[in-house]
């Protein structure tokens, strides 16, 4: 993103909790310190690697964006090792053994120990590692309360709707065009739920990245002139799990992944 022209375009990243993690007395401040140089929008714990990404400018900037996500995985591991994950595991709709959390994400287990290292039957990248630590360490155990809302919806997603409509949803809809087997796939190696079609879409599937943050994606076919359309829902709760950075991280990496998933399979994004 171009850099910000005053510390309120910085302050609009953040979650505006004044929670002092950073050392500042308020996020407002912090912007400020931002802005001015004097701090590094990676300080604030609450944020997403996705959003410092994008702040620090974008994939140009590779050392940068690796130090950042080293600096957020360790800060993310001493936050860890404070917890109780048995406790944890209650909350959050996972199990507790041998001294790891395990949750389910896709079906698939994924697990971490005390000393924040992950494990899993999946490949542990970026957008699964980040909203895992920020559920298991923030997320307040709300359960699905079965109410569909869109990513604009949810608490700070406002503003962030437009990048998020752009690289999610319509990217998925790039691939959900070409790949006309996609909802099928999805069904059977993510394990997810084809569910009465909602909104009145034609095919409507739901999947868990999260045990209590599950995800629907509605598509529309072609019809009588008009073209194919797709949007993505997130349970009314999901603000209550999750930051919302880490619901965008979820979503622009199942979009990712369904992309490779596609060209594996011969087709284009369009």
């Amino acid at each position: 993103m171009p850099a910000p022209k005053n510390a309120m375009e910085v302050f609009q990243l953040l979650d505006k909790s004044n929670c002092r993690e950073c050392g500042e007395k308020t996020c407002l401040a912090f912007a400020g310190a931002v802005f001015q140089g004097k701090r590094k929008i990676s300080e604030c714990p609450k944020l997403s690697p996705a959003v410092i990404e994008r702040f620090s400018g974008g994939p140009t900037d590779l050392n940068t964006i690796e130090e950042n996500r080293e600096a957020f995985m360790e800060m993310m591991k001493q936050k860890i090792s404070r917890i109780d994950l048995a406790v944890a595991a209650e909350r959050t709709g996972g199990r507790s053994e041998n001294g790891r959390l395990t949750l389910k994400i896709l079906g698939k287990d994924f697990s971490v120990d005390r000393q924040g290292n992950l494990y899993s039957d999946i490949h542990v990248n970026p957008w699964v590692a980040a909203p895992f630590f920020d559920y298991v360490i923030n997320g307040k155990g709300v359960d699905p309360t079965g109410q569909w809302v869109s990513f604009r919806e949810l608490k700070n997603g406002k503003d962030r709707y437009p990048l998020f409509q752009k690289r999610c949803e319509e990217a998925m809809l790039q691939v959900a065009d070409s790949y006309t087997d996609l909802f099928d796939d999805v069904v059977h190696l993510f394990s997810g739920r084809q569910v009465e079609r909602q909104f009145q879409s034609d095919i409507s599937v739901v999947l868990h990245p999260l045990p209590k943050v599950p995800m629907m994606i509605c598509y529309w076919r072609p019809d009588e002139g008009l073209g194919s359309s797709l949007n993505i829902f997130f349970d009314k709760s999901a603000d209550r799990n999750l930051d919302i950075g880490s619901v965008f991280s979820l979503g622009a990496g199942l979009t990712q992944m369904f992309q490779k998933l596609a060209l594996r399979h011969g087709f284009s994004e369009g």
